[in-house]
């Protein structure tokens, strides 16, 4: 497939600095790219010395590129790395044509790397943004180098009760359904939820991490576009799950010709662990985590271990045993 199937993915402009307080850990910061129809804050964390490989992290549903943070810091003797917040997510605002779909989102990304003139890259991604990089590997292999996955969101024909709900967004007058019922709920009591859905174990979330996350919650939960976009998107995702032939993301993950890594959470409640080996198997070649204590999020529960496995994917590749 060439990137024609994918209209508008050369366009490119000057990023500008994007407006507001936004948080940043130590050594990131943040620039907005701008395209026709489309602003993308992306998060970059500069490389220790000059000459590493480009890396891009795309986040999940509901993420942003801060959940990055951690495992950038790990990587950044390895790669030069940045992460984008995906179109109505993060500091991104909506897309202009409010396309949320997986191949929307694609298309975003792609975008990105072709202004950016990055690639290929070392293309990372979570959930929701696992799908979107198998796409984005499939249609455009000439911008990926290796392929990073973490409890990537593909079609499963048993979904885990856990992750009903998030599934229910996509079905009209249940997000409003959604608002009214938990208005009550204060952003701290939000974030627990999350957490307790993401998280092998929560109590790994150090206090000041925390408090960050309710911060960010509150902010998230006032932008007037936060229920669209989680809406869509969930919609976008479902329409994935059930797109067959060679669109269909199954098909294409065995289309991916980049050398992959997937690592899966023993406690995930969101992508269940017996898809492993089945996604082991779909991805040509690829090698397999398994990490028995995570959850959906392991490169923020035990980046250190996330780490190790990405640098001997790109050593290997590098050397040729990829």
């Amino acid at each position: 497939m060439s990137s024609t199937e994918l209209p508008g993915v050369r366009s490119t402009a000057e990023p500008s600095p994007p407006a507001g307080a936004v948080r940043v850990a130590e050594g990131e910061r943040l620039r907005t790219l701008v395209l026709p129809g489309l602003e993308l804050a992306v998060r970059q964390r500069p490389p220790v010395r000059a000459g590493l490989p480009p890396a891009l992290f795309v986040h999940g549903l509901g993420g942003s590129s801060q959940n990055w943070s951690a495992l950038m810091a790990e990587l950044e003797d390895t790669v030069d790395g940045e992460a984008v917040d995906l179109p109505g997510f993060g500091w991104s605002p909506p897309p202009a044509d409010r396309d949320y779909s997986v191949t929307g989102l694609a298309r975003a990304v792609i975008r990105h790397l072709d202004a950016a003139g990055r690639g290929p890259v070392h293309l990372i991604g979570n959930s929701l943004g696992g799908a979107v990089s198998t796409r984005v590997a499939a249609v455009r292999p000439d911008l990926v180098r290796t392929l990073t996955l973490v409890s990537p969101a593909l079609p499963e024909l048993r979904v885990q009760r856990s992750a009903v709900p998030t599934a229910l967004l996509a079905v009209p007058g249940v997000a409003a359904l959604f608002s009214r019922l938990t208005r009550d709920l204060t952003a701290e009591q939000r974030t627990r939820g999350v957490m307790g859905l993401c998280y092998g174990d929560p109590s790994r979330v150090p206090q000041e991490g925390f408090a960050h996350a309710v911060e960010e919650m509150e902010r998230r939960m006032a932008l007037p576009y936060f229920w669209e976009a989680m809406t869509r998107t969930s919609r976008g995702i479902v329409d994935a799950y059930t797109l067959g032939g060679q669109h269909g993301l199954w098909r294409q993950a065995q289309r991916v010709l980049a050398p992959a890594l997937l690592v899966y959470g023993g406690r995930d409640q969101l992508v269940s662990y017996r898809m492993a080996h089945k996604a082991a198997a779909a991805y040509r070649g690829s090698r397999l985590l398994c990490l028995p204590e995570a959850g959906h999020v392991a490169m923020m529960e035990y980046p250190e271990v996330v780490a190790a496995a990405v640098r001997d994917l790109l050593r290997d590749t590098r050397d040729g045993r990829g």
